[in-house]
């Protein structure tokens, strides 16, 4: 692991917000220089992009974040069989964050579901649209602000539909 912590360091040097060794190597960068590092690890062997996840610190009170968001990126050399984290702050009242798709195939799903969950939009993706949540949804419902229970004003037109359509019958 030492190599690549050593070539990353002399590569980028201040460009990397944090970088340790915990369970795997982790990365922090920001999102200005997350590309290029993304390119070089990728040009490095780090050729599979097995995740991609959003977080939401909003009340976080453990430690201090960097930002209201996070996204987390998981990329694994084969070859070797080592796995980097990679983490990228992205602030709450500018919440985008550069696309992948063009690097890895599999980034668009990732994208396209953290997009939905969270509400982070990915420059330069595709087809950045809802993946899990019907497209006229109101809301992202893995932000911590997310209301747990919707009010009847705030309830999905179709399923209201659907209650409507339902009253009297039982199954």
């Amino acid at each position: 692991m030492m190599p690549v912590i050593e070539d990353l360091k002399e590569k980028f040097g201040k460009k990397l917000l944090a970088i340790e060794e915990k369970d795997v190597l982790t990365i922090e960068v920001a999102r200005e220089n997350f590309v290029e590092l993304v390119s070089y690890l990728k040009d490095r062997g780090f050729n599979h992009l097995i995740d991609l996840c959003g977080v939401d610190y909003l009340n976080y009170t453990p430690f201090p974040k960097r930002e209201r968001f996070e996204l987390i990126y998981h990329l694994f050399n084969i070859q070797e069989r080592i796995l980097v984290r990679i983490k990228v702050p992205i602030p709450e009242k500018d919440a985008w964050q550069y696309s992948l798709v063009s690097l890895w195939k599999t980034a668009d799903w990732f994208e396209r579901e953290c997009y939905d969950m969270f509400g982070i939009r990915f420059k330069g993706h595709p087809d950045l649209r809802r993946l899990l949540m019907p497209e006229d949804w109101v809301g992202h419902p893995l932000r911590k602000d997310y209301p747990l229970f919707l009010s009847e004003e705030q309830e999905w037109k179709v399923y209201k539909r659907l209650k409507e359509e339902d009253k009297g019958e039982t199954l």
